[in-house]
């Protein structure tokens, strides 16, 4: 089918704008691979779009999904590409819906071997390699380079290619990674019996959840954030850039006598040490990564949004209202999920084939993402430096988004080109080091800096990037 040039149709993120993105005239092709009966007599099979542009870059550019996929999303690239998607720039452009239909978060599907072993990790060379085959015919040559991009779900995939299928991509942008869910899912519901455990009780001992944190609780916790960490990035501006050096002390909060508007109770304190640094065995193994604090942490503006329980139903339903929770029996669970094993990414870390070959991969994290800690992130990270050594180094950078949601939103500049930034280095052999960020109403940018780096402020406007400089740390930690 052939598309005329014009605005993008692709409906936008929950509670963002419509896309105003001009895309150029281009063939859309859609399709099934493999197409079958299944479980319950359930109709399966990859279903994909490709997006081939008439002036065609040579590039060839995978998108991620999100959730538990089971939708084709638009073929356009607009993930950590500013405001210039892959369509815009030339690239064929390939979405797919991992091996079959159904709402964002339906799991229906995994009743289905095959189904899920798509979904999982397999339907990601599947889709690739056809849609690399599909362009070579139209365009009659093959690519010359191949990348990917996705945030949440769509980071795993990109995590998966590189891990498992090495060979399919020259470069990688993975944000905000569904690495291993069921790990941060039980570190969510710890962090909200934590808080429950510090909520008033009704006459039945249920905890009052909406109650446990008052608008002006919020309010300090927010004050008190910003007075202990924003200033380390040489401005105070309502923004913590300086990420890696943020030792915010709830404690320093906490009331003397009564309280008050002005302090938190023990409890309230309590709660917000033991839910950020999250869960841990019997033995004091952590089970899963701290939660940084962040601007984001006390936002209600949405069901994906804050970390610091408002007793409002989110995403998966109503709030978790548990007093107690067995640590040992929920992580044997995840442990022995053979499912959530095969999809987990976080454990993998030799890429030697991908490395060698020449291949990049940059990585970007919300810092107020409430689904998957930062810190999760840039722990495996660390870890696969630790394992590829130089290599690694010479091949891949970490991005934390200060105020970031998850992917994108919040009070932050979460408009910044990864894409042409990875496309630089493979094709160019030019590292990046800061990339300008902008907020989404272009009111003011500033650079995004390899993490530890931060933006510091060094004079002049400070709507303008041009106003930071990336800085190293006095010191570097590790949470």
């Amino acid at each position: 089918m052939l598309v005329p040039a014009g605005l993008s149709k692709a409906p936008p993120p929950p509670g963002e704008p419509p896309a105003t993105l001009v895309l150029p005239e281009h063939c859309r092709v859609d399709g099934v691979i493999n197409q079958r009966t299944g479980a319950g007599g359930k109709t399966y099979g990859i279903g994909f779009a490709l997006a081939l542009p008439k002036d065609w870059s040579g590039r060839f550019l995978l998108m991620g999904g999100g959730g538990l996929n089971g939708s084709i999303r638009e073929p356009i690239g607009p993930v950590a590409a500013g405001n210039r998607p892959a369509l815009a720039r030339g690239f064929a452009v390939l979405s797919h819906d991992s091996g079959h239909k159904g709402a964002v978060f339906d799991n229906a599907f995994m009743v289905d071997q095959r189904a899920t072993l798509d979904f999982a990790e397999s339907s990601v060379r599947t889709v690739t390699l056809a849609g690399k085959a599909i362009a070579q015919g139209f365009y009659g040559k093959s690519a010359t380079r191949s990348y990917m991009t996705g945030c949440s779900t769509g980071g795993r995939e990109g995590m998966l290619a590189a891990q498992r299928y090495p060979e399919l991509f020259d470069g990688i942008v993975v944000g905000a990674p569904a690495m291993r869910t069921g790990n941060s899912n039980l570190g969510m519901s710890y962090a909200q019996v934590m808080f429950n455990q510090a909520a008033p009780k009704d006459d039945k001992g249920s905890p009052l959840i909406d109650k446990t944190f008052s608008p002006a609780d919020r309010q300090l916790i927010l004050k008190g954030l910003l007075n202990q960490c924003d200033g380390l990035d040489g401005i105070k501006d309502g923004m913590i850039e300086n990420v890696g050096q943020c030792r915010f002390q709830p404690a320093r909060l906490q009331c003397t006598g009564a309280k008050a508007d002005s302090c938190l109770s023990k409890a309230q304190v309590e709660a917000l040490e033991r839910a950020f640094a999250g869960p841990r065995d019997r033995s004091g193994y952590p089970l899963y990564a701290p939660v940084p604090f962040d601007t984001g942490i006390v936002d209600t503006s949405g069901p994906v949004s804050g970390y610091i329980t408002t007793g409002a139903p989110g995403v998966f339903g109503p709030p978790l209202r548990d007093l107690t929770i067995d640590l040992d029996a929920r992580i044997n669970k995840v442990r022995n999920d053979a499912q959530q094993r095969l999809t987990d990414t976080s454990y993998w870390t030799n890429l030697n084939t991908f490395l060698d070959k020449g291949s990049k991969i940059l990585f970007f994290h919300g810092v107020s993402d409430p689904w998957f800690s930062a810190w999760d992130t840039w722990d495996y990270w660390l870890r696969a430096s630790e394992t590829n050594g130089e290599a690694w180094d010479k091949a891949s950078r970490f991005y934390m988004v200060p105020g970031m949601a998850h992917c994108g939103g919040g009070n932050a500049f979460d408009q910044f080109d990864l894409l042409g930034a990875v496309v630089d280095w493979v094709e160019q052999g030019k590292a990046p080091e800061g990339v300008t960020a902008s907020r989404r109403d272009g009111s003011a940018s500033r650079p995004l800096c390899p993490f530890p780096g931060y933006a510091r402020y060094t004079g002049g406007d400070a709507t303008k990037a041009s106003s930071f400089t990336c800085t190293q740390p006095d010191v570097e930690e590790k949470p």
